[in-house]
């Protein structure tokens, strides 16, 4: 990856692009207040104390801009975070198309590829609109997929959306649609399509590097505070996580990410600083590092 931009590690100068980062746009605030009678964006803004975005997602995608600017980052995946929003990325795309890569969430059962065709990665949640990955309903999606070197993002474990929580919206999501497990017949059925699996599966880490040790096409994404090492025994921590993600899955199949997603925290630096920490607390080598925080990203992906 060219590097005009890169961010001080204990490697020294690292070029890093960000795999998980969540685009809080105007029309996402407006899709929100949709759910629930009596929500408005003004309650929304006093409810959560966040800068709130105009509507012109260009006018965001130039925000996110400075501040990866400021914090020596060079590509980010900007996330659609609900069904019906996807214009917003691929209108920060086209901003700034050298910077962001545009991922949107999406329903399959409202499926329509015409209009996703400047969306590099579709991020479907199961347990949140309760459907088996498995279902039919998803072909549509692994056939866009497939057919332009695409990816596909698939949340599983534990689901928690904070913002919902903080407004009240209800989050009756269907954990057993979350194992990692069910994705392994999908995968293996379309080995040209990367997988994306965030949050090393969310609670479900063993699945997770079961699925991935299985399926050289499914990747793991390393983002947020990872709070579901609180399932597992205890003393297991980000250290032992990376550990055992690298002797199962290696440098190359695992994505940086940092789950950033408002301001005016904006990028969460502080996510960066304790993966990077633990991978070099582990002795992990400088190209090894180049490819996790980044390389392996743009490399899945491509021009």
């Amino acid at each position: 990856m060219a590097e005009k931009f890169s961010r001080q590690s204990p490697w020294g100068p690292l070029p890093v692009a960000d795999a998980h980062v969540h685009f809080f746009s105007h029309h996402f605030f407006e899709l929100l207040a949709a759910q629930k009678p009596g929500l408005t964006l003004d309650g929304m803004r006093a409810s959560l104390d966040w800068q709130f975005p105009s509507a012109n997602p260009a006018a965001l995608a130039e925000t996110w801009a400075r501040d990866l600017d400021r914090h020596g980052v060079e590509r980010a995946a900007l996330i659609a975070s609900l069904p019906g929003d996807h214009e917003s990325v691929t209108t920060a795309v086209r901003a700034h198309p050298d910077r962001f890569l545009a991922f949107a969430m999406v329903n399959p059962r409202n499926w329509q590829a015409a209009t996703f065709l400047d969306v590099r990665v579709a991020c479907l949640f199961p347990a949140m609109h309760g459907y088996s990955i498995q279902d039919e309903a998803v072909q549509p999606v692994l056939e866009w997929a497939q057919q332009g070197n695409r990816a596909v993002f698939v949340h599983c474990g534990a689901l928690s959306v904070g913002v919902r929580q903080k407004l009240g919206l209800p989050s009756a999501f269907e954990l057993r649609y979350s194992n990692p497990i069910d994705l392994h017949a999908v995968a293996a059925r379309h080995p040209k399509v990367p997988f994306i699996v965030p949050h090393f599966g969310a609670g479900y880490f063993r699945e997770a590097l079961m699925l991935a040790d299985l399926c050289p096409n499914v990747y793991l994404d390393t983002s947020s505070s990872n709070r579901w090492m609180r399932y597992q025994a205890s003393h297991f921590d980000l250290r032992a996580a990376f550990r055992r993600a690298l002797d199962v899955v290696g440098p190359a199949r695992l994505l940086f990410g940092s789950d950033s997603s408002y301001f005016p925290r904006g990028w969460h630096f502080q996510i960066f600083e304790e993966q990077a920490t633990a991978l070099y607390e582990l002795g992990l080598r400088h190209g090894d590092a180049r490819a996790i925080f980044g390389e392996n990203l743009l490399r899945i992906l491509g021009p």
